[in-house]
């Protein structure tokens, strides 16, 4: 390779999916700063910061309670249990989603039951929800049964997929209709809001954000958080997830070991202040890609999300529809751009859900998707340059 070779292959950009060390390197000082107070302290679990985070959080997302939890998977676990669902019951959710949604259910014995999703934003869809209910649902005393499997179904459980917020003032009042509780899994979609201004998370009974390292809000590792406005269903989250004691080695029902670490929680205060502008990065970025794609030469090759309007769409992913994904995700590799396909396989016809009955073609439009879409980057680091790398190499992809 001669000097000018390599003098080009340096000039072309890498652009990771996301890049957490150019945003670390913005807040290393502080981030080290508290850690090594939480260390000084040694108070490592539920400790002051557990409880200021929870606060702000709670507050940030409209709520009365925040419950601090080891993950985003335990606070949909733990939520369910707070619910009392188990064996026997039955959640209607998506399978559109990361597989913590339907796995949870599983987890505490009971039974997804999956309906397809709304094809412009991805997320579940009403209409489908009803029409599973209209088939499948009878009520009983306002409790609401599965004739096939004679199962009760219990509790809706949307997701607010890419971060937008699910079209919630139907599903709400399905849910009401049918006594049916409301578990938001808002795991990529903490500030996000619906029409109104009404934040994730504050719409059904309990709300659960994951703090993973990858999210909008992430921690140095697993974290998460329960949100509520019911003192009494706060109280029973709390006692869950601590083994379900209270007071201590006293347990009145059996919880598990979900609490939040001390040192999570102070890394998650030092970003919670950053967040608002991240996600008006993300915004920035992703109204550029909005435009590009806007261009005729993308015409019938790129779909772009589907802002709806009135929403605030916090862009935890950029989840565009393609035309060749395979082969596009391959073009772009190939240039180090990376990317991602959020989800390949919908939970209804996945492996470990083959018991369920369901079969391909029984959730067209979530079959559909994980066939067609692709995640690009969208993270706040990402400079002019890079993302017209991405732009460019995208065009070059579909000039050929």
């Amino acid at each position: 390779m001669n000097a000018n070779t390599a003098a080009g292959a340096q000039a072309t950009p890498v652009v990771p999916l996301l890049d957490l060390k150019a945003q670390y390197a913005t807040i290393e000082k502080e981030v080290l700063e508290v850690i090594r107070e939480v260390c000084a302290s040694q108070m490592f679990i539920l400790g002051a910061n557990v409880d200021r985070l929870e606060k702000e959080i709670a507050k940030y997302s409209q709520c009365g309670f925040g419950i601090g939890v080891s993950s985003g998977t335990d606070a949909l676990l733990v939520a369910l249990m707070a619910l009392d669902v188990g064996p026997g019951d039955e959640v209607i959710t998506t399978p559109y989603t990361f597989f913590a949604t339907g796995g949870t259910v599983a987890r505490v014995g009971a039974r997804p039951l999956f309906c397809d999703i709304d094809p412009a934003t991805f997320n579940l869809s009403p209409q489908s929800v009803a029409q599973l209910i209209a088939e499948l649902g009878e009520l009983r005393s306002g409790q609401l049964y599965n004739r096939r499997t004679g199962g009760r179904i219990k509790v809706l459980m949307p997701v607010h997929l890419f971060g937008q917020v699910a079209d919630m003032d139907p599903l709400m009042a399905i849910a009401k209709a049918n006594g049916l509780k409301v578990v938001e899994d808002a795991a990529q979609a903490i500030g996000s809001e619906y029409r109104g201004g009404v934040r994730a998370g504050s719409i059904g009974d309990i709300g659960c954000f994951s703090f993973f390292p990858s999210k909008n809000l992430g921690a140095f590792g697993d974290a998460g958080l329960c949100t509520a406005n019911d003192p009494a269903l706060a109280e029973r989250l709390k006692i869950l997830r601590a083994h379900g004691g209270k007071p201590k080695y006293y347990h009145s029902v059996v919880g598990g070991n979900f609490r939040l670490d001390e040192l999570q929680a102070a890394v998650l205060l030092v970003k919670f202040r950053l967040l608002d502008g991240w996600t008006a990065a993300r915004q920035r970025n992703a109204a550029v890609y909005d435009r590009a794609f806007a261009r005729p030469a993308f015409a019938g090759n790129v779909a772009t999300p589907v802002v709806v309007p009135g929403y605030r769409h916090i862009y935890n992913q950029y989840v565009v529809r393609v035309r060749d994904r395979e082969g596009l995700k391959k073009h772009l590799h190939d240039a180090h751009v990376g990317t991602e396909v959020y989800y390949p396989v919908p939970l209804h016809i996945q492996k470990c859900f083959a018991s369920l009955g369901y079969k391909a073609g029984d959730c067209p439009e979530s079959e559909k998707a994980a066939n067609e879409t692709l995640a690009i980057p969208i993270y706040p680091e990402l400079t002019a340059a890079q993302q017209e790398h991405v732009i460019a190499t995208i065009a070059c992809f579909y000039r050929k």
